[in-house]
């Protein structure tokens, strides 16, 4: 029976581990981020992979860094033929990749050589792509460059955001690794280099990234808070004088001569405004900062100061 140590953390990497249980593979051990503060009362949680591993008696290894670590050692005595990772989260060191007799490799959640990196899926939204996909990938030190082992695609439609998007790419890896994993180990398996002029970086969104300006137009203010949800949300920084995030917007066919961040229109249930080069989007839920989430209709009825057609609503200004 193949043996394998996972490495993963977030809800992406639970459906990976589950079909490798569910084929019967010999898990011996996961490992995963240590368990982190969560929520209001900062209460400390397991990763959703360590909760999978836990139920399944899996022995569970948190280091806080991997690279020469207790918890390396032990995967390196356990001498697994597979090394299988699926956002883990950390820099793997090349004595732990090549400790896996067989190979170490990864789920991806891109089409690599595009978006290397800690946010694909997020910039894939960012960007207005109309697809995405998952790669397996060899493990190299280099981040995301090994060599392809086979890849699968996903149309990206209106509704997608990252949420919807990492639950269906999770399935897509899952069923890519476990279809590639037999001819694999049996040394029968052909990889592809990356084309290196083709590569994309997708880096974790900055905090000061989450801002929507008014230089976006409306279909890319539309992408960049699809890429933000469920978390972290975009936001305006001056929208009718607070931070306000913005959770669900509809960008629209009309067209404008009107300023980035004037009303276009405005009644008890709807609220469009201008964006950059004359077009124009509907806001559907919002969020003004010390609020919940609120939809326009609700936002609308609780504001004090009646809001009107070509009001300015939105500037760049603190």
């Amino acid at each position: 029976m193949t043996s394998i140590v996972f490495m993963g953390t977030p809800q992406f990497a639970v459906p990976v581990l589950e079909g490798l249980l569910k084929q019967a593979y010999d898990v011996k051990a996961v490992v995963t981020q240590p368990d982190r503060p969560v929520g209001r009362k900062h209460r400390l949680t397991a990763s959703p992979v360590k909760e999978v591993a836990v139920k399944n008696n899996i022995e569970v290894l948190q280091p806080e860094k991997i690279s020469g670590s207790e918890e390396m050692k032990r995967v390196i005595d356990l001498a697994p033929d597979l090394i299988v990772t699926a956002a883990y989260g950390q820099f793997l060191p090349s004595k732990l990749l090549n400790s896996a007799k067989i190979a170490a490799i990864n789920v991806h959640g891109s089409l690599l050589p595009k978006y290397r990196g800690g946010a694909p899926v997020q910039y894939s939204l960012m960007n207005g792509d109309d697809k995405t996909g998952v790669t397996l990938i060899y493990m190299v030190k280099k981040m995301d460059a090994g060599e392809m082992l086979g890849q699968a695609e996903l149309p990206i439609i209106m509704s997608d955001d990252t949420g919807s998007l990492f639950e269906k790419l999770s399935f897509l890896g899952r069923d890519l690794l476990l279809a590639k994993l037999p001819a694999l180990i049996a040394g029968n398996l052909n990889s592809t280099p990356q084309n290196e002029d083709e590569v994309v970086f997708a880096p974790t969104i900055k905090p000061e990234e989450e801002q929507l300006l008014l230089s976006l137009t409306a279909e890319q203010i539309d992408w960049k808070v699809r890429a933000l949800r469920p978390a972290p949300g975009a936001f305006f920084e001056n929208f009718a004088g607070k931070r306000t995030k913005l959770w669900n917007v509809d960008p629209l066919e009309k067209r404008t001569e009107q300023a980035a961040g004037t009303i276009i229109e405005v009644t008890k249930h709807q609220l469009t405004v201008a964006a950059a080069k004359g077009t124009v989007y509907q806001i559907n839920e919002l969020q003004p900062a010390g609020k919940q989430r609120l939809t326009v209709t609700d936002y609308l009825n609780g504001l004090n100061q009646k809001l009107e057609k070509g009001q300015v609503l939105i500037s760049d200004d603190k």
